[in-house]
């Protein structure tokens, strides 16, 4: 006999709980500066049943269009958040989220913090001479994203730690 709180995917799909999930998912990523419909787009996989759901899944559940899907979907990818899923034999789009998102954020973003360090640092090489102003903020942004690069891999391991901790104490 089924447990009491289970759900069925179909079920699920329309279940308020979960509409009212994403949708205040993607209203939080929103203020912190991300697209809606990436916030969308990332709530609906954090919370969907299935390992991995294509582009026009996507779409008919968050009614958007192919085209918002597809931007969405390659920020999230570009970012960490998601990534492609491929079956074979079948050329459509499909994505998944990994179970532990944030830590993949963290790994992913740590990608673009030296790639930031770098262009600070070419800038301060073709700086012309005499301009102390620019420089300094210059030296300060680089040397701020080599600080938190290197932090960065420390908090990265610590989630990992801490993640891992509490899994065991709840038998996983």
């Amino acid at each position: 006999m089924p447990e009491e709180n289970t759900i069925d995917d179909d079920a699920w799909e329309d279940d308020p709980r979960r509409v009212e999930f994403v949708e205040q998912f993607a209203l939080i990523r929103e203020l912190a500066g991300s697209a809606r419909m990436d916030g969308r787009v990332l709530g609906y996989l954090m919370v969907c049943n299935r390992p991995y759901v294509s582009s026009a899944e996507l779409a008919r559940a968050l009614a958007a269009s192919a085209g918002s899907i597809s931007s969405a979907t390659r920020r999230l990818i570009d970012m960490g958040y998601i990534a492609r899923h491929a079956v074979p034999g079948d050329r459509n789009h499909y994505f998944k989220v990994d179970d532990d998102v944030w830590g993949s954020f963290l790994a992913g973003e740590r990608r673009s913090l030296g790639k930031q360090e770098q262009l600070f640092d070419q800038m301060l090489a073709e700086l012309p001479e005499g301009m102390p102003g620019p420089a300094k903020r210059l030296r300060n942004a680089r040397n701020y994203f080599e600080w938190l690069a290197s932090y960065h891999r420390k908090m990265l391991t610590d989630w990992q730690e801490y993640r891992d901790k509490l899994d065991k104490e709840d038998g996983e």
